[in-house]
């Protein structure tokens, strides 16, 4: 009976297997964006750069299980440490799940389909550009809004 029920339905977080947990991820990218944080109020704001590893066009990260040796500080989420990321948006799987909420309808393990995610208008599949063409200086003026 238990079997009918979905496993993100059924599983804590720190109970599910490797693959289950890498299955939540829906691959929208929100995580991969670079953020800026306000010194005084501690507000993050997205901004649509990301790092060179990011495939702009798909949205996926092109160097995934080497990322951290290519770029040290990328996020690694754990059933854990999920709560310690406060700036993930409310869409994320993970943050969704950790707080109790269901996944929604566009999310691929409930909609069957990973191009729900795009058609929601949650990934960043070519709305993004690499971080290292735009000065760091510059980075203000490529926050985004549209990270719900």
């Amino acid at each position: 009976m238990s079997a009918d029920i979905p496993f993100w339905q059924r599983k804590r977080l720190a109970d599910m297997s490797q693959t289950e947990w890498e299955s939540l991820c829906d691959g929208c990218g929100l995580c991969c964006l670079n953020k800026l944080e306000d010194e005084d109020t501690g507000d993050v704001y997205y901004t649509e750069l990301v790092c060179p590893y990011m495939n702009v066009d798909t949205g996926c990260c092109t160097t995934y299980d080497t990322r951290l040796q290519k770029v040290p500080e990328c996020t690694v989420l754990t059933a854990d440490t999920v709560a310690d990321f406060h700036w993930l948006p409310r869409t994320c799987a993970y943050r969704t799940l950790a707080e109790g909420r269901p996944l929604p309808a566009w999310h691929p393990l409930v909609s069957g389909d990973p191009e729900t995610v795009l058609a929601a208008g949650i990934s960043v599949r070519n709305r993004v550009i690499h971080a290292d063409t735009v000065p760091e200086d510059d980075w203000e003026e490529h926050i985004i809004h549209w990270v719900l």
